[in-house]
């Protein structure tokens, strides 16, 4: 356990924060990790995942979605926050060297851990693309800083008010198939959707209700082709060769 200090809390779409803690980023080792977050008056700790790291801060993105989050949305700069940091097994990117176009798919929330992957694998001589899904214009964020980083993002938003109209698997990118590996995050349903209309090998990113969040309460554990793993610890990233729907 770790204290870290709020550096900057903002809004950054409907009901979606973009916090900065700064503090000890020694035990964040690869995208797709989370931190474990107390908050005063609840008893379980929140996992949210980490959007970037650099030599002394933390940015996490989250969404309001009950009373944990709707008190860390009113947070101010200077709170200090008790954090568990490092958890989970994220996203590799040791992936066969003739696997060079990776085809990144987030949603909602899902989007920021694969920030993070993006810039990994553009350090590694890679050439990613990016879909990001949102239900609507008013829930996009983030493209314009994937789009900094120099790649190709397409947008996609159900009611079609902004991007293309659509799910992640109407997207162009998608559908040309002109990628060789697949990392997601996101809701169950949009990644069974990629895991049905995908013909390539990828990694999977899960949501999951957690206890402890550090592999101790069992209560995130799911199925797998090889045996039961927790979410927490053995996850959040599955390949998608072991997952069981």
């Amino acid at each position: 356990m770790n204290n870290y200090i709020v550096k900057s809390n903002v809004n950054i779409a409907k009901d979606v924060y973009k916090m900065i803690l700064e503090g000890d980023v020694s035990k964040i080792t690869s995208p797709g990790q989370f931190i474990n977050i107390a908050i005063d008056g609840l008893y379980l700790r929140r996992p949210i995942s980490v959007c970037d790291i650099d030599e002394k801060t933390i940015t996490v993105i989250y969404k309001v979605v009950g009373e944990g989050t709707l008190k860390m949305s009113n947070m101010k700069e200077g709170t200090v926050l008790d954090c568990l940091t490092g958890l989970g097994n994220g996203f590799s990117t040791q992936i066969k060297d003739d696997q060079s176009k990776p085809l990144l798919i987030g949603g909602g929330v899902g989007t920021p851990p694969l920030y993070m992957l993006a810039k990994k694998l553009l350090k590694e001589g890679k050439q990613p693309k990016v879909i990001l899904g949102f239900a609507s214009k008013e829930d996009c964020f983030y493209e314009e800083e994937y789009k900094a980083l120099g790649l190709e993002v397409e947008i996609m938003t159900a009611n079609g008010s902004y991007g293309s109209k659509g799910f992640v698997t109407n997207a162009k990118l998608f559908t040309d198939k002109d990628y060789d590996y697949v990392y997601t995050c996101g809701p169950i349903p949009m990644l069974k959707a990629i895991y049905d209309n995908s013909e390539v090998s990828g990694q999977f990113s899960f949501e999951e209700r957690m206890g402890c969040g550090f592999g101790a309460c069992m209560g995130c554990s799911c199925k797998t082709k090889y045996g039961n793993k927790r979410i927490c610890k053995d996850g959040p990233v599955l390949v998608k060769e072991e997952i069981i729907w």
